[in-house]
């Protein structure tokens, strides 16, 4: 365990992000590993797999949900030196994670064919995407498991043992990948299939890895077998925190299903351009997603301990950190946006999509970023509900004005990143607002005088 209630915190939010970033780095190099591989088979499959690929944000949703209020509870039980109530919330985070994995491979192996293909552009794409889904779908039941010991640990300030662990899944993955795929050394590729199947292996290793971590190492919060009977006080107050995180990252998912709706008549082309400038996308983003998923540790850890003048800081410096970080990458996707894209694909068509793609919604990163950090400090507040109503905000402004526009004459992909922009930023001026009125409820007024607290955002 370690203690955040003293020292800088912008000192302790950077020494958290830092192996956080990495681990979520190598995380994302699944996809990038894949889609590389992947691409090399053609046009369809690369849209297949983007496809098929949005049905991750049911599980983010899902995982959120387990992963925030567990960060959150364990947080603040860390504060208050409460380590029998931090064990309890671990011990029910593990058994809800079983749950969750097992209804998550039910529906992805019946209903998974079904939803790729009401999503695909043609028969070839939605053939792909399926054969990706069906062999992914128990990597992405074993993502439940990671996140619960994984956000146990950050909870408690510690990060390394998941970045260590997250490193060895992807070097697995990446020997995996071109094997199963491509076929190398076997002559028998697998296509999408083994694309699926080669992150499902490298999940379950991850699992493993962390689980004997957990038997052998860890002793502020480790399994116990008479705390993994559900019960119904602890798992009402993990889902309370949970859900509306939960929510928030569904909703992702319904704004990112509808754009690929919008766009299906512009052809397979338009959707693996999307798809790349997506992934893209969440690679940049992984220094503040980074800072976002230290904040609710440094500031839960805080709150529990009473020290509301340094959850206001955390607030600070994590905004003023992701600012300067989303405007580097701003300015860097405004500069040569199709290197990104063209690492993945040559075709001038997805090339165009992606990189106009990215020029254009990189207008709103720094929004983006300033959405992530009041997330995170409502995750540390305890209370999520004000996240999921700036979040539901984003379905009247950006998905109903969406489907009309489609629906119009001359209707063009541009359209529908121009009004991306725009509504990222009322969220996150809707964002900001709501979490100065939970500082007003949960932290009182802010100081009047200079230096006795540090001041108010």
């Amino acid at each position: 365990m370690k203690d955040l209630t003293k020292g800088p915190i912008t000192g302790q939010l950077i020494a958290m992000a830092v192996p956080i970033a990495i681990g979520m780095l190598f995380q994302t190099l699944y996809l990038v590993v894949d889609m590389y591989f992947v691409a090399h088979l053609g046009e369809a499959a690369i849209a297949g797999v983007s496809t098929a690929g949005t049905a991750m944000f049911v599980i983010m949703a899902l995982t959120q949900m387990l992963g925030v209020g567990t960060v959150a509870l364990v947080s603040h039980a860390v504060g208050r030196k409460d380590q029998a109530e931090a064990n309890l919330i671990f011990n029910q985070s593990v058994t809800l994670s079983a749950i969750c994995g097992v209804a998550t491979l039910a529906a992805g192996w019946l209903l998974g064919g079904l939803y790729v293909r009401a999503m695909a552009a043609d028969a070839a794409t939605a053939a792909a995407g399926t054969a990706f889904l069906y062999y992914y779908t128990p990597g992405l039941a074993l993502q439940f498991a990671l996140v619960a010991l994984g956000s146990a640990l950050r909870g408690t300030g510690i990060v390394q043992p998941t970045m260590v662990v997250q490193v060895l899944t992807v070097v697995l993955n990446t020997l995996l990948a071109p094997v199963l795929i491509a076929g190398w050394g076997t002559h028998h590729p697998l296509g999408t299939a083994g694309a699926g199947l080669a992150s499902s292996v490298a999940v379950a290793a991850g699992v493993l890895f962390l689980w004997i971590y957990f038997a052998r190492l860890e002793h502020y919060v480790k399994l116990e077998r008479q705390m993994l009977a559900p019960r119904a006080a602890a798992v009402r107050r993990i889902l309370n925190v949970g859900l509306p995180a939960g929510g928030e990252f569904f909703m992702m998912f319904l704004i990112v299903g509808v754009i690929y709706w919008v766009i299906r008549g512009f052809g397979p082309a338009a959707q693996a351009g999307f798809g790349i400038g997506g992934r893209v996308m969440q690679a940049l983003f992984l220094p503040i997603m980074a800072l976002a998923f230290a904040a609710p540790a440094v500031a839960g850890q805080n709150f529990g301990a009473r020290q509301f003048g340094r959850v206001r800081e955390t607030f600070r410096a994590a905004a003023l950190l992701s600012a300067v970080l989303m405007v580097a990458l701003t300015l860097v996707c405004q500069w040569r946006p199709q290197v990104f894209i063209e690492f993945f694909s040559r075709e001038p068509g997805v090339v165009e999509v992606g990189a106009t793609y990215l020029r254009i919604i990189s207008w709103n990163f720094v929004a983006t970023g300033l959405i992530f950090t009041c997330s995170g400090l409502f995750q540390a507040l305890g209370n999520t509900w004000p996240s999921l109503a700036s979040s539901g905000s984003r379905l009247f402004t950006f998905v109903l004005p969406a489907v009309i526009l489609s629906t119009l004459p001359h209707f063009s992909l541009t359209e529908v990143w121009y009004l991306s922009v725009a509504t990222v930023t009322l969220q996150a001026l809707t964002s900001l607002a709501l979490l100065q009125r939970e500082f007003r409820r949960k932290l009182g007024a802010p100081p009047v005088f200079a230096g006795v607290n540090p001041p108010a955002v």
